[in-house]
């Protein structure tokens, strides 16, 4: 058993010195390869970045109300979060303009992002297609090799030995062009034309809008890249390949708008509600046009019904109730929302739907549970914000230099760097040797909350600010408290009488709780600020939050163990007076609490105020004889009261 309590404490130290090994390699291959800094990126205040000024326009010539203008900057944001940019500033400027400040230099597609309106199309659905054509190839190739492997692999026939053995054909492998090329070569010339197909309709779902060669790049367009995914501007006026908004990798190839995203009315989530008034755990959307899109949506709506059932009659066998076959007619008879060139999107109606809406009222369903739930609410959302008859004129799009620049950056981190050696000085003051552990302590907090906030600006975008770079700071303070309140019980067990190994087992046990419900304290207040403040006071609570965490881990992974293991030192294991756990120093009354070494020093140190009073009293010097071994105190118990002699 004491084995293993001696093994754990240097296999703590290892492996959280090993992540941090890991980390910081992670980070230099990162930076190596260009994919990140070695340092994190800073905010506005502290690095500058790109500022535009937007006006918002009405497309119908109506006034902006104020909340026109508060939805549009929540687009905005919500846009700019999604695109990884942290620490934006977006407000409203005099009545109607709106300001967005994106720190450092944001990509182009960023940009758009931000200059662009939301719009919002109901589109008709032309082709689906499910998974990319590398996708295909990779699959068809890995079945191609089994094949081929067992074709190598069976034997020849033993009856004819003679005979040469019947080579099996070898299958080639496919390349992701060939099989675009088969799914788009429609009339099957081996030429991927530019040219319209034929014509199939009169209306927005005929095949008469789209061509070969966009069935061949729908088909090679990989919709599960985030490039894919970022959205574009799309001319209402054509046919479009529009990529799964969620990411599932289907591509859809949809004919010109038939509905636009200002005809919406209202969008609402919420259940379903029965004909008897009652309400079903069905999530879903209740969506209701204007005047416009409801005559539109009549004609819309008589259209796709008339290709579900020219579906279900091409296979009569399935029955009346089936659901749609997977020719194109049962792709045509859905429809596409899509939202700044994604859809986020796709259905047809329910079978209860038996002729056109022409009330204007639809229902979107979603289905059961919280999940359902969530996305019926984000689908609302993005109905309403797609339905905002807003434009944004850039005014101005200019670059902004750090309002408060790296001069203030240099002095916070000097006011730390000052903190920290006042610390250090308190601590060899207070603790002496013990204040070794406090540094070494300090100086993994620091590596690893510096670590943390390189990795999060690398991957979530994360960037300093100062109100963070405060927040750092103070955490400093917190992570001292830690130390403190441990070693004060581990002092505090000594002079109780405990030996030194018992002392800093017991010490642990009380002081963890402290230090767990002060930094869990610590922890919602920061959790607490971050959701309800904006702009720089997040900055500050997330750090906060950070270093919380990290202190947690530093203090029963690093602290404690590096206690436990530094006992196995004489200098602290038998007190040495500058080890900051020395008998004369702590007060001990335990002479077992050190090595035999230290026995002597103990017993002089609690017996040496009385011998030196009955000295004085007696008259004699002190020639340092009260202070030695066993035998100095058992000559002494042979004298009278007070010292005399008998």
């Amino acid at each position: 058993m004491p084995t293993k309590k001696t093994k754990r404490p240097g296999t703590r130290i290892l492996l959280l010195l090993i992540i941090l090994a890991v980390g910081f390699g992670a980070l230099a291959f990162g930076s190596a390869t260009k994919r990140t800094a070695m340092t994190p990126g800073l905010a506005l205040d502290l690095e500058g970045g790109t500022q535009l000024i937007l006006t918002p326009t009405t497309t119908d010539g109506s006034e902006i109300s104020d909340e026109d203008v508060n939805q549009a900057i929540e687009v905005i944001r919500q846009r700019v979060d999604a695109s990884g940019v942290a620490e934006a500033q977006i407000s409203r400027q005099g009545g109607q303009n709106i300001v967005v400040a994106l720190p450092s230099t944001p990509s182009e597609a960023t940009l758009d992002l931000v200059r662009k309106a939301a719009v919002l199309y109901f589109r008709p659905v032309i082709r689906i297609i499910q998974g990319n054509a590398m996708q295909i190839a990779e699959q068809q190739n890995k079945l191609a090799a089994q094949r081929n492997q067992a074709a190598s692999a069976a034997p020849t026939d033993a009856a004819a030995p003679s005979a040469a053995p019947s080579a099996s054909p070898t299958i080639p492998m496919t390349t992701p062009e060939q099989v675009a090329t088969r799914a788009a070569d429609v009339n099957g010339d081996g030429v991927i034309s530019e040219d319209p197909l034929p014509a199939t309709s009169n209306d927005n779902s005929s095949d008469a809008w789209i061509t070969e060669k966009m069935i061949y790049d729908a088909t090679m367009r990989d919709c599960t890249a985030p490039e894919n995914l970022t959205g574009e501007a799309q001319d209402p006026a054509k046919a479009v390949i529009s990529c799964d908004k969620r990411g599932s990798g289907t591509a859809y190839i949809l004919g010109p708008a038939d509905i636009a995203g200002t005809d919406i009315e209202t969008a609402v989530s919420g259940t379903e509600t029965t004909e008897q008034g009652g309400t079903t755990n069905k999530w879903g959307v209740s969506v209701e046009f204007n005047s416009t899109g409801t005559e539109k949506f009549a004609a819309v709506s008589e259209r796709l019904l008339a290709y579900r059932n020219a579906a279900r009659a091409a296979k009569p066998s399935a029955g009346a109730n089936s659901a749609p076959t997977s020719t194109t007619d049962s792709q045509k008879a859905q429809f596409a929302i899509v939202l700044d060139g994604l859809t986020i999107m796709s259905s047809g109606f329910r079978d209860s739907v038996t002729s056109p809406i022409t009330d204007g009222r639809v229902r979107i369903d979603i289905g059961q549970g919280g999940k359902a739930r969530a996305q019926a609410n984000t689908l609302a959302n993005q109905l309403s914000f797609g339905a905002l008859p807003i434009n944004f004129t850039v005014q101005s799009e200019q670059q902004i230099s750090a309002t408060l620049g790296t001069e203030q950056l240099r002095n916070g981190l000097i006011a730390g760097l000052i903190g920290f050696l006042l610390i250090i000085i308190y601590l060899a003051w207070q603790y002496r040797g013990l204040s070794l552990v406090a540094v070494a302590s300090l100086i993994i907090a620091a590596a690893g909350t510096y670590l943390v906030i390189a990795l999060l600006s690398w991957f979530i975008g994360y960037r300093l600010s100062l109100a963070g770079v405060a927040g750092l700071i103070i955490s400093i303070g917190i992570t001292m408290d830690s130390f403190i309140i441990y070693f004060e019980r581990v002092r505090d067990e000594v002079r109780n009488g405990r030996t030194l190994i018992a002392a800093v087992d017991e010490g642990w046990k009380h002081a963890r709780r402290t230090i767990a419900v002060s930094d869990a304290v610590n922890l919602v207040a920061s959790v607490v600020l971050y959701a309800l403040a904006v702009g720089g006071v997040q900055g500050f609570a997330f750090t906060l939050g950070v270093t919380t965490v990290v202190d947690l881990a530093v203090i029963f992974a690093f602290t404690h163990p590096l206690m436990v293991w530094i006992l196995r030192f004489r200098f602290f294991g038998e007190g040495h007076r500058l080890s900051g756990l020395d008998p004369e120093h702590l007060g001990a009354r335990s002479l077992a609490a050190y090595g035999k070494g230290r026995d002597a020093l103990i017993e002089g140190a609690v017996g040496s105020l009385a011998r030196r009073k009955a000295l004085a009293r007696r008259g004699e010097p002190d020639d340092g004889t009260a202070i030695q071994g066993d035998d100095a105190v058992d000559s002494q118990a042979h004298d009278g009261k007070d010292g005399e002699s008998k």
